[in-house]
């Protein structure tokens, strides 16, 4: 019955998207009858990928998804993990917003205005979770010490990001906060909407880390006190490895939710790659082949979360075979 039922429902699916597809036309009137318009996607796919970004300078964001791409493949590797490779992330970043931005080396500036597509669906998920990861330590920590100040802040801080949805905060970033700097102080609207996601990885990220730290045999901290090892070493060397290995699966839950939530964005007017995929999707040149650019961008994002997805899977049985030797 299962296997009927996915016949019934594939074949015409398979049908539109491939056997009746338009794939390669010149003239957008093809693809007002007949299957998918997969023409649409091959014309509008450099604005889809680059949104407004100049085209004479598309090169630049094309090399930041590449060395994003390295950074990631070379971060694969517990191996690898260390210092060195912090170092390597902070020069990489630095680097892809100094290709972004330019205005040095001979590149001409373009304003985060101008900022579009899939460069900035993974910049905004990566720094985002990145930024959020230290703060998300300290707020799991607090929340855990015994010192009444710290833990009444870290409880009052992720209970109340806890408490708002996303799109609130964005809100919250994108309004409330130039009116809460400095007079002269300004920060742009990308800057904004980063630190809300900022914020609201680092709430969320601090709940699965306390749980990981509340898997963690209290012995351990004791004998090293016994020891006289300092209690930073303690948590550090000791305490946090063993947390983040137990919390593995909702790590990367929290990490696919944040790369999905980027989405959000274009609620507050920032060109992520699904609102290049709206707009492109307007042109009235062609027959509104909204379906179509729905279809490709949710393949992408698809293929992002699946990657993370796979990759845990495989990290978690890595360490569960080291375990057993």
């Amino acid at each position: 019955m299962a296997t009927g039922f996915l016949l019934v429902a594939l074949l015409p699916a398979l049908n539109w998207a491939v056997l009746d597809a338009v794939w390669f036309t010149n003239d957008p009137a093809t693809c007002r009858d007949g299957g998918a318009c997969w023409a649409f996607i091959a014309t509008k796919f450099r604005f889809i990928i680059f949104g407004v970004y100049p085209p004479e300078e598309q090169w630049r964001p094309l090399l930041v998804m590449g060395l994003i791409l390295m950074m990631i493949l070379a971060s694969l590797s517990p191996r690898l993990w260390g210092v060195r490779l912090v170092y390597a992330w902070l020069a990489s970043i630095a680097v892809m917003l100094v290709l972004m931005w330019g205005g040095v080396f001979g590149l001409s500036p373009v304003s985060t205005s101008n900022w579009g597509g899939l460069p900035v669906t993974l910049l905004l998920a990566l720094l985002s979770l990145g930024l959020g990861f230290p703060f998300a330590v300290l707020l799991a920590l607090g929340r855990r010490s015994l010192l009444p100040i710290p833990r009444l802040v870290s409880v009052l801080t992720i209970e109340l990001v806890r408490g708002l949805p996303l799109v609130g905060l964005l809100f919250v970033a994108s309004i409330l906060l130039p009116l809460l700097l400095p007079a002269g102080w300004t920060i742009d609207k990308l800057g904004r909407t980063l630190a809300a996601l900022t914020v609201f990885a680092a709430a969320y990220l601090a709940e699965v880390i306390r749980g990981g730290l509340q898997g963690v045999s209290p012995g351990q901290a004791e004998a090293s006190k016994a020891l006289g090892i300092p209690a930073w070493k303690t948590v550090w060397h000791i305490i946090l490895p063993q947390a983040l290995q137990k919390v593995i699966p909702p790590l990367t839950n929290t990490a696919i939710v944040m790369v999905k939530n980027t989405s959000l964005v274009l609620i507050v007017g920032v060109f992520d790659m699904l609102s290049a995929s709206r707009v492109a999707a307007t042109d009235p040149a062609w027959s509104a082949p909204y379906v179509e650019s729905y279809v490709f961008v949710a393949a992408i994002y698809f293929l992002i979360c699946f990657g993370i997805s796979n990759y845990a899977r495989w990290l978690e049985a890595r360490i569960r075979a080291r375990s057993y030797r």
